[in-house]
């Protein structure tokens, strides 16, 4: 193995490419940069950084491989960050479901090619982009490793008694519909340095992790294990979200499917795409936006912000009863690293579990730890039996360590 491995990390979107590069032995992100509008009318947009440095251009793009050589043409451009493609020690690819087949990141092959395919439909939207940025990244550096890490993988750990839904047992049989969870990556990163910052060994703590974003999914997990999550058979169950609605009663969509004439389609996308904040308020499907509209008095938004902060609430419940306890709560993405507001009326008022808030380190963000990251802070007040942490989330990196990891 060389003492320089750069490793690229590749997370494909249905017409979006991100990419980092990465130092896999100081961890430092060399270049990375973000390709839009794949194979849409008009040309694509790249920008990119390399260092302090900020460049961007428009492209007329039409597949995933000629955006990956696209990012390669920037990071083996003069200033660049390559040499070659001879430079790239392996590529670690971000896919997001991985069925039952994988509980872990794997090496790509063949084989590994086949069963995303049968998988793809569970990810419909996701998955074939990846298999696609997949076989361009083959087909541009052979001889290169290639791995896949799942956001699915994390959580294949799950009992079956909470992953198995009580439907027909032939419907499982013939489909596999059942709760694989998503963010794993992410949760599996946080849950890590929350070990790290406490000083207490992942082994010995029961953590709920709170991905808070967009979308967003919140998963119990003992002794380093995913025990349970609240997404899915897909990322709209759980936590309601920015245009997700979240965890409903079925029978609303096939009354509504019913009552509005709408197509299998029509109703998902309406689920999807225009409920969650976005749908309560009519105004956004960002927080910060609805925050905002609250402060001026729109009883709308005051109602979908106490609605997103109470499912939080109510999973966090559901998840200490599971654990049978709690040690540490952990705070990320989007909402749960920039929304102070939002991280106080989620856990206000659970003080006689344990867990209380200190204004003054959730709004200032003043209790930093010693050893930790940019980013990184207390907020729990000190007589708090449960520790309360705020972790930005890094999934590229546990991703290029897997990556890492298979060489």
């Amino acid at each position: 193995m060389s003492d320089d491995m750069k490793i690229l990390v590749l997370n494909a979107g249905s017409s979006s490419l991100k990419y980092q590069l990465m130092d896999s032995n100081t961890e430092d992100v060399l270049a990375k940069g973000l390709i839009d509008r794949i194979g849409v009318s008009g040309k694509a947009t790249h920008s990119w950084s390399i260092g302090e440095g900020k460049d961007s251009a428009e492209l007329e793009l039409a597949s995933h491989e000629e955006a990956l050589q696209a990012a390669i043409d920037v990071l083996s451009a003069d200033g660049g960050v390559i040499g070659s493609l001879e430079d790239i020690s392996a590529v670690g690819h971000r896919v997001v479901h991985g069925g039952e087949y994988f509980s872990t990141s794997v090496a790509i092959d063949e084989d590994v090619l086949k069963k995303l395919d049968e998988v793809s439909p569970l990810a419909p939207l996701h998955n074939p982009a990846a298999v696609s940025c997949i076989r361009a990244s083959r087909n541009l550096m052979p001889g290169i490793t290639q791995v896949a890490a799942f956001d699915t993988a994390y959580h294949q750990s799950i009992p079956p008694h909470a992953h198995h839904y009580p439907l027909p047992r032939e419907l499982y049989d013939k489909y596999k519909v059942r709760r694989y969870g998503f963010h794993g990556n992410s949760h599996r990163y946080v849950a890590q340095r929350a070990s790290d910052l406490v000083r207490i060994p992942l082994r010995d703590l029961k953590i709920i992790s709170c991905h808070l974003g967009n979308g967003a999914s919140i998963a119990a997990i003992k002794n380093g294990v995913s025990v349970d999550t609240s997404m899915g058979f897909t990322p709209l169950e759980g936590l309601m979200m920015g245009t997700r609605t979240g965890t409903i009663d079925p029978a609303v969509v096939t009354f509504l499917m019913r009552k509005e004439g709408l197509g299998p389609d029509e109703i998902d996308n309406l689920m999807n795409k225009k409920s969650g904040l976005l749908g309560v308020t009519g105004i956004s499907s960002d927080l910060r936006d609805v925050l905002d509209a609250q402060e001026s008095g729109d009883d709308q938004a005051k109602l979908a912000n106490s609605m997103y902060a109470y499912s939080i609430k109510r999973f966090v419940g559901q998840y200490m009863a599971i654990l049978g306890g709690l040690d540490v709560i952990v705070m990320t993405a989007g909402v749960g690293e920039n929304s102070p507001v939002m991280r106080a009326a989620a856990l206000a008022g659970l003080e006689h579990w344990g867990i209380a808030v200190d204004p003054w380190r959730n709004f200032e963000e003043s209790e930093t730890f010693k050893d930790g990251l940019e980013g990184e802070f207390k907020i729990n007040a000190s007589g708090s039996r449960v520790k309360v942490l705020v972790v930005p989330t890094n999934e590229e990196l546990m991703i290029a360590r897997d990556t890492k990891a298979l060489l």
